[in-house]
């Protein structure tokens, strides 16, 4: 039976759609325009629904140049600092989860079940409460104002592990035995079978955990004390000074604009297979 649709049943949901589309794009788009106009327009709220005409002036001036008061640092060089730290995190994460979902799915060793449990209880233990010890041995390890100490502290992760660890359950041990027959090892495998069936998977995580690296703000602003290590997010609060009078706001929405599109560019690019991998549920 199929039910008839009404003109109030297709014409509502679009409505309420386009609604909740523009209560979260006009913050964004207010942004975008704070960062056309000069800092006088701005605090002084003369502020138009039309861009102004200084946005080439403030994008220049914060890309090469920097605010050169509250951050030294040009926002091309925290863009960069951040582009590196989320690609590093990311990446590491998705690659220590591999290795270490294969070894505890396929290969039989003593306290192997031991070891996953303990990977997962550490779900418990997030940054902010192993932050002083993680803290400590970045420093003996001279690790200050490095991308090392940036990004190894945050590479382990048990979510991702638990995600390959129940995808690789699913594949069939016929695959495995006749990846035996035809003389493959265990690298062969993992590269040759694993990592192509894994795609989805891989890229939904990926889009995930660069998105969580991009937007770290904790652990870069304890672990970086140079202006030329810090983050696009540091610089943004950096930006925004306590004294209203003193903050150039259309530098600090210019930034702010700019932090946007490298994690809205990975998500529209990997927008299909992110999908796929969240919501297929047979490889």
């Amino acid at each position: 039976m199929v039910e008839r649709q009404t003109f109030a049943s297709k014409f509502v949901p679009h409505l309420v759609l386009i609604v909740g589309v523009c209560i979260v794009a006009f913050p964004v788009y207010l942004a975008l325009l704070a960062s056309t106009y000069d800092a006088a327009s701005v605090q002084t709220g003369k502020m138009t629904l039309v861009p102004g005409g200084q946005m080439i002036e403030n994008y220049s001036r914060i890309i090469f140049s920097g605010t050169n008061s509250s951050t030294r640092e040009p926002v091309g060089t925290m863009l960069l600092n951040s582009l590196i730290m989320a690609l590093c995190v990311s990446l590491g994460k998705i690659a220590i989860s591999l290795i270490s979902a294969y070894a505890i799915v396929f290969f039989r060793f003593p306290f192997r079940m031991t070891a996953f449990w303990l990977i997962f209880v550490t779900l418990m233990l997030p940054v902010e409460v192993r932050i002083f010890p993680t803290y400590k041995i970045v420093v003996d390890l001279g690790l200050l104002d490095t991308y090392a100490g940036l990004t190894v502290p945050l590479i382990a992760s048990a979510t991702a592990t638990l995600l390959f660890r129940q995808f690789f359950m699913t594949v069939p041990g016929e695959l495995v035995e006749a990846s035996k027959i035809d003389g493959a090892g265990p690298y062969k495998f993992f590269v040759d079978t694993l990592l192509p069936l894994s795609v989805t998977t891989i890229a939904a995580l990926f889009v995930i955990q660069f998105i969580y690296g991009w937007n770290q703000y904790l652990w870069p602003l304890l672990i970086t004390t140079r202006d030329s290590m810090q983050t696009v997010v540091i610089g943004i609060k950096k930006m925004i000074t306590t004294q209203d009078a003193l903050t150039e706001w259309q530098l600090a929405m210019a930034t702010a604009v700019l932090a946007l599109l490298p994690p809205v560019f990975v998500v529209v690019v990997m927008q299909k297979l992110f999908v796929k991998g969240l919501v297929e549920t047979e490889k």
